[in-house]
C-alpha cells in the first residue's frame, strides 16, 4: 500500500458532481484514504483537495501528473464517457488499479481494450456500478435466486429526470456519449441483468434529438426461463425512478430509487400481513459508493483483478446491449466505426 498505516491511496480524476459525492463517501471508509486529485485545472483540483481531502491530498493539474502520483494505489475515473478508455490507460501504464465510471466506455470494443490493458499490466478494473454493490441489491439477488419469492416472471425499472441544460452539455453532446441510455439506461439494464441473468432479447424504442442524442427510450426484453423485463430511461421527464419484480408468489417492489434504494419488500399474494422487508446484511456506507469503494479495497487486499460483483464480462454484456440497441434505433456517436 501507499504508506505505512497500509491504507489504500485514493486518487479522483476531475472533480465534477459524481467526484464529489464519491470523494464525500470515500472519507467514510475505513482503511481508504484521497492521496491525490487531478484536474485540468490546478485551481479546480487545489479547491477539491481542500475541501474533500484530509490536509496531505495533493492536488495535481493535470490527469497525467495524478496517475503518476507514488502514493496513489487506484484511479477513480470520473470524466466524461468518452475520456474513460485514454484515462484508464494512463492509469495502467503507470501501475495503478482502476475503478471507472459506469459505463466505462461509449461502446463495448473500447470497454475489451481497456479489460485488455488491465490484463496486460496485471491490474485491478471495476466499472463503478454502485447499484451492484448495494447491500438491499446483494440481499435481494441472494434471496430471489434462493426461490424464497418465488419464480421471477417480470422486471420493470425506470429511471429518468429533466434536462435543462445548455446543448453544448456534456450530457447532450454526442461526442462526448450523451443520451439517456447511456446516462440512465445502463442502471434499469444492470438491474434486469443482475435479477434475471443475460438477456436473450432486447428490443427498444426512442425518441432522438436532430443532434442523434437519444431522449427517452423504452426496452423491452426476454431473459431467462421466459422472464420480461420492461425498462425505461428519459432526459425529458421525471421518472418514478421505481422498479419491482413480480413472482409467481407475490410482488417486490423497491424503497427510494431503485439504484440505491433504502430496502425491497416481498408482499406474497394474498397475505399482505407476511410482508418480508430486506434492509441488507452491512450498512450502506454514505450515500452508497462507499460499498463499491470498500469492494475494491476488498478485492486489492485479496489480490483479485476482478470484482465477483461486478466481473468484467457483466460490465461488457450491458455495453453489447446498448451497443445492439443503439443500432437498431440508429443512435450513432461520431468515432463509431461505419
Amino acid at each position: 500500500m501507499s504508506n505505512a498505516s497500509d491504507s489504500i491511496g485514493w486518487g479522483i480524476v476531475a472533480t465534477g458532481k459524481i467526484a464529489r459525492s464519491f470523494a464525500a463517501d470515500l472519507a467514510l471508509v475505513p482503511g481508504a484514504h484521497l492521496a491525490a486529485v487531478g484536474s485540468r485545472s490546478e485551481g479546480s483540483a487545489r479547491a477539491f483537495a481542500e475541501r474533500y481531502g484530509d490536509g496531505r491530498t495533493r492536488a495535481h493539474g493535470s490527469y497525467e501528473a495524478l496517475v503518476a502520483d507514488a502514493g496513489v494505489d487506484v484511479v477513480y475515473i470520473a470524466t466524461p464517457h468518452a475520456l474513460h478508455l485514454a484515462g484508464a490507460r494512463a492509469a495502467f501504464e503507470a501501475g495503478k488499479h482502476v475503478l471507472c465510471e459506469k459505463p466505462v466506455t461509449l461502446r463495448a470494443a473500447d470497454a475489451e481494450e481497456m479489460v485488455r490493458l488491465a490484463g496486460e499490466h496485471d491490474r485491478f478494473l471495476m466499472e463503478a456500478m454502485w447499484t451492484a454493490c448495494h447491500p438491499v441489491i446483494r440481499e435481494l439477488r441472494r434471496e430471489l435466486a434462493s426461490g424464497r419469492f418465488g419464480t421471477p416472471r417480470h422486471v420493470a425499472a425506470e429511471l429518468g429526470f429533466r434536462v435543462d441544460a445548455d446543448p453544448t452539455d456534456r450530457m447532450l453532446a454526442p461526442e462526448l456519449g450523451g443520451g439517456a441510455l447511456l446516462d440512465m439506461g445502463i442502471y434499469p439494464l444492470t438491474f434486469a441483468h443482475l435479477l434475471l441473468g443475460e438477456a436473450e432479447d432486447l428490443r427498444g424504442v426512442a425518441t432522438v434529438a436532430p443532434s442523434g442524442v437519444d431522449l427517452d427510450i423504452a426496452i423491452a426484453g426476454r431473459y431467462p426461463g421466459g422472464a420480461v423485463a420492461t425498462l425505461h430511461a428519459s432526459m425529458t421527464s421525471w421518472s418514478s425512478r421505481a422498479a419491482s419484480i413480480a413472482t409467481d408468489l407475490g410482488r417486490i417492489t423497491l424503497d427510494g430509487d431503485f439504484h440505491h434504494p433504502t430496502a425491497a419488500v416481498f408482499t406474497p399474494i394474498g397475505r399482505p400481513d407476511q410482508q418480508i422487508t430486506l434492509t441488507g446484511d452491512e450498512p450502506v456506507i454514505g450515500r452508497g459508493y462507499g460499498n463499491e469503494i470498500a469492494e475494491v479495497d476488498r478485492c486489492l487486499g485479496e489480490g483479485l483483478r476482478e470484482s465477483p460483483l461486478v466481473p468484467h464480462e457483466q460490465t461488457l454484456t450491458v455495453l453489447r446491449q446498448m451497443d445492439g440497441l443503439r443500432a437498431d434505433l440508429g443512435i450513432r456517436y461520431p468515432d463509431d466505426p461505419a
